[in-house]
């Protein structure tokens, strides 16, 4: 497959640089402002070292790339929320064109997941988004798998930033603005941590599993969501000596979406160590399955990318 990879950060870098092993090859790579374009296939990584040297990709318009020769649109630039821009507009204009479109942006999925569908109804792409749920873990191939009529519950920690800090502040006794610190130090956190520490990524993953399950009607407005910001070192070790601890849970069903910090079994199947990820799918014949893994960073991410486009007819 011909690919053409909209943002340059670390899951768009990743993408390019493993499309070839993955058999694929590409033709486009764009940031913010530059692109590289060749239908015959560009030089990744050269465009990566003009991007690290010189801040950009490339000598041709982002619009380049997006308006190129390819069969498959790779949305991997930053996640917005409300009208979900400008990644929306990329997907809408690639499947306009009959073009197939892998999201690792969340927004459009979460946000206008309904508009979507009616585009995807109108073009002769597809479009898949596994890398919006999870990082490398298979959550919404599992889903498909099992047909989604089948599933009533997924419920985890879907968010590495927020599990790291709770598992320290356990482990350690630490307060919270000492491991969010550190946290920061170690680059697990970002500069602004709100995203994570406040459950919207969490929250945002969640309203997809909803939509996901429900075929749309949801966005990040419907889900009732808490952060961990509040939790005390106190609660913590309250939890630690009746054999509990506690971590941020989403859970999404057909009828509502929550994030927030729970209880759950010191030793149990929720209660994932560092930047793990684990994720409960709850079915109506098979029972409970568990999925988990590394839930972000950029090869993991660009694995899941890949996946979707191996999955995509040619």
């Amino acid at each position: 497959m011909r690919l053409a990879v909209l943002g340059a950060g670390a899951v768009g870098a990743s993408v390019a640089e493993l499309a070839g092993d993955h058999g694929h090859e590409v033709v486009a790579l764009a940031d913010s402002t530059s692109a590289a374009v060749d239908a015959g296939g560009i030089d990744v990584a050269g465009a990566l070292e003009r991007k690290s040297a010189a801040g950009h990709v490339g000598d041709a318009d982002p619009r380049d790339a997006l308006e190129g020769e390819y069969e498959v649109l790779v949305e991997a630039t930053p996640t917005t929320l409300g009208d979900a821009e400008p990644g929306f507009s990329h997907v809408r204009t690639a499947l306009e064109r009959d073009r197939h479109v892998v999201l690792a942006n969340k927004g459009p999925v979460a946000e206008r997941y309904d508009e979507l569908s009616v585009l995807v109804e109108g073009s002769a792409g597809e479009l898949r988004f596994e890398a919006t749920v999870g990082g490398a873990i298979p959550v919404l191939s599992t889903l498909e798998d099992l047909d989604p009529d089948q599933v009533t519950a997924v419920r985890g920690v879907l968010n590495g930033t927020a599990n790291f800090v709770l598992t320290r502040m356990a482990a350690e006794g630490l307060g919270y603005e000492h491991v969010l610190a550190e946290a920061q130090d170690l680059g697990v956190a970002e500069a602004d941590p709100s995203f994570d520490v406040d459950g919207t990524d969490a929250a945002l993953k969640c309203v997809i599993l909803a939509n996901v399950l429900s075929d749309g009607g949801f966005t990040l407005d419907d889900a009732e969501v808490d952060g961990i910001r509040d939790v005390p070192g106190s609660a913590l070790e309250l939890a630690a000596e009746d054999g509990r601890t506690i971590r941020l849970i989403g859970e999404a069903t057909r009828d509502a979406v929550r994030v927030g910090p729970r209880l759950v079994p010191e030793h149990g199947t929720l209660a994932v160590s560092g930047t793990r990820n684990i994720v409960q799918v709850e079915t109506r014949h098979a029972g409970r399955l568990n999925v988990s893994g590394r839930g972000a960073g950029g090869p993991e991410t660009a694995t899941a990318v890949l996946a979707d486009v191996g999955r995509l007819p040619s």
